[in-house]
């Protein structure tokens, strides 16, 4: 993988530089426009090394978290982690909570853009929700649903049957991004309106597509607002979410 470290905002328009300076040297290494690598793994995810789910007890995953004091400067922004992160996995078994004397937690920082490791690391990994372009509620979700460990729609092990990747337009060194992945799909089909999902220009060099539906190149990709429920499906899933499975499949398809 290129050792470019980039450090950009990636949704339905393209790209959108984050703008924000940061003092901290010890930033990872970035790819894919928003996963942290860890010095020495740039080749493999964590999650190949080691199980990195987050642990289960009582039927329930709880994720400790601590919010940076970067933020106490906006009490609005720290108020809408607090409540973000409260709120927006209700319908799974996940939830999270202030970190105590937990070993490993969410350690939410305003660094040098939006970025995640994938799945749990160990320790405090940070997950970096810039205040100058981050603090949004898609953006929250798609970085936590790295940290629970999942990667980009588009990097799906069957992406070629539903979208074309045209490096053609991919700005050179960053065709990296767009690599396949041997990914756990959990018998879930491929969702254009997944918050995991890369815009239609993402990393363009000349604002052509480098990502098209296939067969109908009209649907919209990258443009989500929050979860879908194909999103939320998948946390159950992989987290054997029995209860807030057998919810989803009554409250989404109750005539099945």
């Amino acid at each position: 993988l290129s050792n470019y470290i980039s450090r950009t905002l990636v949704f339905s328009a393209g790209i959108f530089s984050v703008g924000c300076s940061s003092s901290n040297l010890d930033e990872p290494l970035v790819i894919f426009g928003d996963i942290a690598v860890p010095t020495g793994l740039q080749n493999a995810d964590p999650c190949t090394a080691r199980g990195c789910l987050w642990p289960k007890n009582n039927g329930r995953v709880v994720v400790p978290y601590r919010i940076s004091d970067q933020y106490c400067k906006s009490r609005y922004m720290e108020t809408f982690l607090f409540i973000e992160l409260s709120a927006n996995f209700s319908a799974t078994c996940v939830s999270f909570r202030p970190q105590s004397r937990e070993r490993d937690f969410l350690d939410i920082q305003s660094r040098d853009g939006c970025y995640s490791f994938v799945g749990r690391r160990g320790g405090g990994q940070i997950v970096s929700l810039s205040r100058q372009g981050c603090v949004f509620h898609q953006i929250v979700q798609h970085e936590v649903l790295h940290a629970l460990g999942f990667d980009h729609e588009q990097t799906r092990s069957d992406r070629d049957q539903h979208v074309r990747i045209l490096l053609e337009n991919v700005i050179p060194g960053m065709e990296h991004n767009f690599r396949k992945i041997n990914t756990r799909n959990l018998d879930t089909p491929y969702d254009y309106n997944s918050v995991m999902h890369y815009g239609r220009f993402a990393f363009s060099r000349d604002r052509e597509p480098t990502i098209v539906p296939i067969p109908d190149e009209n649907v919209a990709i990258g443009r989500a607002t929050e979860m879908s429920a194909n999103d939320i499906l998948r946390v159950n899933r992989l987290y054997t979410c029995s209860m807030y499975l057998v919810s989803f499949r009554f409250f989404f398809f109750p005539f099945l």
